[in-house]
């Protein structure tokens, strides 16, 4: 198997995760009463597996005078991923897994485009061609069907 499909296939068990974790936490924050708590709860255990793994695997860190060469965003991650944890602790009961993860994934859809297109936050370059286009058209198509069917 080559291994663009591994990959593929990697990244298919972690596409699993997403409409799994909204549910679980989306249950979590009926029992704390606030999505953004239920989210902070989500980030906690998953920053302490985190730490766990990197002192198993003994993961150095860099050196701390590096920092002030590395480009201010950097650090926003954590921000995007606590904003898309809670939003989907939010949307995950009111919209149900398969309309919120059509949306999520036209989100990303467009934001990849873009994102391939400039190489920005250093992705390869991929322009934006036709048929590119089609198939992101195609996918808010899947969109628009998924909420009316």
């Amino acid at each position: 198997m080559s291994r663009f499909w591994l990959l593929a296939l990697l990244a298919l068990a972690a596409g699993t995760c997403i409409p799994t974790q909204a549910g679980i936490n989306a249950r979590l924050s009926l029992w704390v009463r606030s999505p953004i708590l239920a989210a902070t709860i989500s980030f906690l255990v998953g920053t302490l597996v985190l730490a766990g793994y990197s002192l198993a695997a003994r993961l150095p860190l860099p050196p701390l005078r590096a920092v002030v060469e590395q480009p201010w965003w950097i650090w926003t991650g954590g921000l995007l991923g606590a904003f898309f944890v809670a939003v989907t602790i939010h949307l995950a009961p009111r919209m149900g897994a398969t309309n919120m993860l059509a949306c999520l994934l036209a989100g990303q859809m467009l934001a990849a485009l873009a994102l391939d297109h400039f190489a920005l936050l250093g992705y390869p370059q991929h322009l934006l061609t036709p048929g590119r286009a089609v198939g992101v058209l195609l996918l808010i198509t899947g969109v628009l069907m998924i909420r009316i069917f």
